[in-house]
């Protein structure tokens, strides 16, 4: 993870700001972080006002900073683009958290106990945003989580040349330390386990599961050895360096996909030691769903970028991948979510080496979510709500995150924990307001 902003530099980029009366940076913000107050506050030199508006409107403020891209949110609805280049908010706003952290300023306090439990199952982002504003409220919060710590996907999937676990953890302990408790290796995973919930005391459930499912290609050979899903490409890469160094190193990589996991695994497989590293977008450069600085690293890494290719199927040998049989696509004039299809064209069939494929093109919530009972699902397996509260059709069960909005950026599982906070806070306590 490099290294951010000096104090110096923070207040020079900082005063770069045009002072906005209506802050257009802040509307494009889904984790309603406030960037034109908190970048008013840095430039004015109230330094500790800017660190309290960060982190008591984001508790996972240095997360998205660190991560989230930017460039195609609240940064591009800065209006001092139109005269240069756009303040470089994400670099504020982690600045602003790491600073908090050298000089011993951290504003976030719990409230006064109102004496009601509420359960937070999953402790990504949207599950932790939601148990920090609870916290603040004055409820007793426990996060529940299958694995054996919190982070999810940051924490134990994301790179560390993107995000060091140091950091997400000093993150994570700001939110423990508000009396957050912490249970790791317990999946609810079923009707009984939710019910259990409310037996146990708890007045509400939030729902922040995440997506953990790979979409995998439908292709003839994905089931042979040496093809991986992103996520597990990822997971293990950070989990065990030196074994994957092992599997990877002197490999020729095929990576499909073209969004941020894509990126992650491409640079990840590159500096395992990969001989060449090929990426694979069946559609344009500039429409792949990566951030655009995602998009350049991966170039100045030396990785192959094959635009306009799609994988048709691999080629297989004594049960191990060993290539895949791709065609050369063209964008057409139907449009699907706003993009412009890609169709492959007609006898542009060819191969291409691969000893090690990874897919990484999209992720859904498990098809388990669904045992949980009494609550919607569409037919991506995600959790239906009410858009403005995180509602389920349980009764006091609340969900967000990419349990229902699929794989998302983290400002948004950020903004859906916030507004399912507020929710129960409404609904089930006094709370004390911050």
């Amino acid at each position: 993870m490099e290294s951010g902003y000096t104090l110096a530099q923070a207040t020079a980029e900082a005063a770069r700001c045009l002072l906005c009366h209506d802050a257009p940076c802040s509307g494009d913000c889904p984790a309603t972080t406030d960037p034109g107050r908190f970048i008013r506050q840095l430039r004015m030199r109230n330094i500790k006002g800017a660190i309290a508006t960060v982190k008591r409107n984001n508790a996972l403020g240095g997360l998205c900073g660190a991560l989230c891209p930017t460039c195609d949110m609240c940064q591009r609805a800065c209006t001092a683009t139109g005269i240069g280049r756009p303040i470089d908010i994400g670099g504020l706003q982690r600045f602003l958290v790491e600073y908090g952290w050298e000089i011993g300023f951290s504003p976030l306090a719990a409230g006064a106990s109102n004496g009601v439990q509420v359960a937070v199952v999953g402790a990504g982002p949207a599950g932790l945003s939601c148990a920090s504003d609870l916290a603040q409220a004055g409820f007793a919060v426990t996060v529940f989580d299958r694995l054996d710590g919190p982070g999810g996907v940051p924490a134990h999937v994301i790179p560390s040349q993107r995000l060091s676990r140091a950091f997400m953890d000093r993150e994570i302990q700001e939110i423990l330390d508000l009396g957050v408790t912490f249970v790791g290796g317990r999946e609810i995973a079923g009707r009984d386990d939710l019910q259990a919930l409310f037996d146990e005391g708890f007045a509400a459930v939030y729902l922040g599961t995440g997506a953990w499912r790979p979409t995998r290609l439908a292709v003839a050979g994905n089931d042979a050895d040496g093809v991986w899903d992103g996520i597990g490409f990822l997971g293990r890469a950070k989990a065990d360096h030196n074994g994957m160094k092992k599997v990877v190193s002197g490999q020729t990589v095929a990576v499909i996909g073209g969004g941020d996991t894509a990126m992650d695994v491409a640079l990840v497989a590159s500096r395992l030691g990969a001989k060449d590293v090929y990426l694979l977008y069946r559609r344009s450069f500039p429409q792949m769903p990566a951030n655009a600085e995602e998009r350049q690293r991966l170039l100045d890494e030396g990785v192959h970028a094959l635009i306009l290719t799609q994988p048709v199927g691999y080629r297989v040998e004594e049960g191990r991948v060993v290539g895949i049989r791709a065609a050369r696509t063209q964008l057409t004039d139907r449009m699907v979510r706003g993009r412009r299809r890609a169709e492959a064209i007609e006898g542009s069939e060819h191969d291409i080496p691969a000893t090690l494929v990874v897919e990484a093109i999209g992720l859904r919530p498990e098809e388990s979510i669904r045992q949980l009972g009494l609550i919607e699902f569409d037919r991506g397996d995600r959790i239906q709500v009410e858009a403005a509260t995180g509602r389920t059709g349980a009764d006091r069960v609340y969900a967000g995150g990419d349990a229902v909005r699929g794989a998302a950026r983290i400002a948004e599982a950020v903004g859906d924990g916030k507004r399912a906070a507020a929710a129960i806070v409404a609904e089930l306590g006094e709370g004390v307001a911050r």
